[in-house]
């Protein structure tokens, strides 16, 4: 049985995941149709697209990694669905609600166990990745839709503001979840503080926002060429992360899905994808991000000083806010280099926990009558631990 403790906090971002989740549902209905009262029939396909894209992907994922650990059930909630039924849940596009429900189910177990399991964390880290596929496949491109629409009309109030800074929020804070769950890993003595998460979400916040801003500053002024820049970044990205060899999925199609995944989600922000040391792919990424930024924003100040009129001339040249966006990341990189040198843990792949002891649930459970003991671990987000720590 893990040993890792299952905290109060912990327990309180899982069961919060459910209904922010739920709510994000609410919130992309009512951005469907409130383009379509608006006839944005345009932004509507485009959001329409990133919706369905994201979950199909999510889904795809769930049910290869349900057959990679042969269908074993964990929780009451999924030993109430045949395989069959499985499949079904996921066709319909419910398969995250259906692993949400049992990670809340064993939460909660373990909250009020006298003794904490560490099944509620083994089950959560799947749910973890997930989350972190469906953020940077449909609420990181959704935001910058949406910053694009705001910039083009010209509405960017104090309340839009606030709405694009909580969306941006909520990216990075998916992204920390994501760090805390692979602290099961690491030895008692190299547990984390809390301090180490904040700064972990304040450099990702700087960096993703700077990315996000970046982005839609140049599809505001230049919508259509923003998608050839994506596929022209995503298919350099996605060679690279081939280049990589990652060896994350349990079958060939399922890698080049992953790698595919990866190129997307270094489109935003850097993710820990290979064995060893990473620091000079690392500086290559955000070098490259970097100056694809500083190219992205200079394209739009241009574009801006070009079109103006004097009739109408800029309350604020348009070189300060590009140069603020750029300023961010750099800004974002200097709170990165400040978390590496403080607070990260580098660690052999030896000196995290053994598979036995802190990674594989143990469980006795009942088959045909005989009482069986059961090794069942993570294995993916184990190896995600290894490339993160080591």
């Amino acid at each position: 049985m893990s040993e890792f403790k299952y905290s109060r906090l912990d327990f309180a971002f899982t069961c919060s995941g459910l209904p922010l989740f739920l709510m994000d549902v609410v919130l992309d209905a009512l951005a469907v149709v409130n383009f379509y009262q608006e006839r944005a029939y345009g932004s509507l396909a485009v959001l329409l697209v990133l919706l369905l894209g994201s979950s199909v992907l999510v889904q795809v994922y769930s049910w290869l990694w349900y057959s990679y650990d042969n269908f074993h059930m964990e929780t009451r909630v999924e030993r109430s669905l045949s395989r069959n039924q499985l499949g079904l849940v996921h066709l319909l596009q419910l398969g995250i609600y259906f692993r949400h429900a049992g990670v809340l189910e064993t939460s909660i177990k373990s909250f009020c166990s006298k003794n904490p399991q560490g099944q509620a964390v083994f089950l959560s880290h799947d749910l973890t990745m997930l989350k972190v596929f469906e953020t940077f496949s449909e609420s990181a491109p959704q935001l910058v839709l949406m910053l694009t629409i705001r910039l083009q009309e010209g509405r960017l109030d104090a309340v839009n503001v606030l709405k694009l800074v909580g969306s941006a929020l909520a990216i990075a804070f998916c992204v920390t979840t994501y760090h805390r769950s692979l602290r099961s890993f690491l030895p008692d003595k190299q547990k984390q503080l809390f301090v180490s998460s904040l700064v972990h979400f304040l450099w990702n916040l700087l960096l993703i926002s700077s990315r996000l801003v970046a982005l839609a500053l140049f599809a505001s002024v230049l919508p259509c060429f923003i998608f050839t820049h994506f596929i022209c970044s995503w298919m350099l990205l996605f060679f690279f992360a081939w280049r990589c060899q990652t060896s994350f999925m349990e079958s060939t199609g399922g890698e080049w899905l992953y790698r595919a995944t990866v190129g997307l989600i270094w489109y935003f922000d850097w993710f820990g994808v290979v064995d060893g040391r990473t620091r000079n792919k690392t500086l290559l990424y955000h070098s490259y991000v970097l100056l694809d930024i500083s190219v992205l924003c200079g394209v739009w100040c241009w574009r801006m000083i070009t079109d103006a009129t004097d009739a109408a001339p800029p309350r604020l040249h348009p070189a300060v806010p590009a140069a603020c966006v750029v300023a961010v990341y750099i800004f974002g990189l200097l709170v990165k280099v400040v978390y590496y040198k403080c607070f990260h843990p580098n660690l052999r792949k030896e000196e995290l926990k053994p598979d036995r002891k802190d990674e594989v649930d143990t469980r006795m459970f009942r088959m045909a009558g005989v009482e069986q003991e059961v090794a069942h671990g993570n294995k993916r987000m184990r190896k995600l631990a290894e490339n993160f720590y080591t």
